[in-house]
């Protein structure tokens, strides 16, 4: 008898149609009456399947007495309690490294795309002004200072690309590592020494906020940020008023705090580059996190160790 599962947001269809194969497939996120099926199906329900931007609901898990995994597609784990996840004993799995080339190269997207304005240029062309007047100029991206806020996989993807254009590369963390890159101890003295501050540290209570008022200041009239982590990292009413004020010259965020809302104040400004969060949006990527999610639940559910753990 196929096992029951909890799907809680919308997924590739492939992956969809993948898991209504193996499992009984309940889709938490269109029921209409969530209280009722608790009471009749929590008992059942072995497995949940969610994004990293959704997580679980301690209060969802906690009504869910069978409960094995959380199978997350994507690597974030922050809206997830992992604490009552190890004392209910339920393990939670993500999908690590099959992301991080393409978020790596979404970063140096956005730098390429807000440094040379190739949103304002693409606009300028198709909106016939080329005739009329210069779009005018732009910045270099080649031999700039970069420094990168978490150094994991991620940061040093983005790193290796840097070093193809010849950047000066710096970085901060909870530690020094072996690496060939200037080191920091703290966020203001690395935006300090920076032309681009790029944001690619994991979301957790610690780093909420990490980039507030104090580190845009430090970052400076012309720095930009890159925030391809989470939204919950930049204090955007900061970032608002920095933007406004001239305080950093520009910024490429692929992530917000409050997705998929994101601040209107943003919409006007022809010094920001907005993304929805697709860093990981390829045909490639999306098929092998499918994949990883498979792989997890299957390992699982046959007593085999988990091919990408969290807890």
């Amino acid at each position: 008898m196929p096992i029951d599962i909890l799907q809680l947001c919308p997924l590739m269809p492939a992956l969809e149609a993948d898991l209504a194969r193996h499992y009984t497939v309940h889709r938490w996120f269109e029921m209409t009456d969530q209280p009722g099926f608790l009471k009749s199906h929590a008992d059942k329900i072995r497995g949940v399947v969610t994004g990293g931007h959704i997580g679980v609901p301690t209060e969802l898990a906690a009504q869910l007495p069978k409960l094995e995994i959380v199978s997350i597609n994507g690597v974030g784990y922050d809206k997830i309690d992992l604490n009552a996840a190890r004392q209910r004993g339920y393990r939670v799995a993500n999908t690590p490294d099959v992301l991080t080339a393409d978020v790596a190269d979404l970063a140096l997207g956005l730098i390429i795309n807000l440094a040379r304005q190739l949103i304002l240029a693409d606009n300028h062309v198709r909106a016939g002004n080329w005739p009329k007047g210069e779009l005018g100029l732009g910045h270099r991206v080649t031999g700039r200072r970069y420094g990168i806020f978490g150094l994991g996989r991620i940061g040093q993807a983005i790193a290796k690309r840097l070093v193809a254009f010849d950047g000066q590369i710096s970085y901060s963390g909870r530690r020094k590592l072996d690496v060939p890159y200037t080191f920091y101890p703290t966020l203001a003295e690395l935006a300090a020494n920076c032309d681009v501050l790029i944001i690619a540290a994991a979301a957790s209570a610690e780093t909420k906020h990490v980039v507030d008022a104090d580190v845009l200041k430090a970052l400076g009239s012309d720095g930009s940020l890159i925030n391809i982590a989470r939204g919950s990292l930049v204090d955007e009413t900061a970032l608002v008023a920095a933007l406004q004020h001239g305080t950093i010259a520009g910024a490429g965020l692929d992530v917000f705090a409050d997705e998929p809302r994101v601040p209107e104040a943003l919409f006007g400004m022809t010094n920001v580059v907005l993304s929805p969060h697709v860093a990981s949006a390829t045909h490639e990527t999306r098929r092998a996190m499918a994949d990883l999610v498979l792989a997890n639940l299957e390992a699982q559910f046959a007593g085999k160790p988990l091919p990408a753990a969290v807890v």
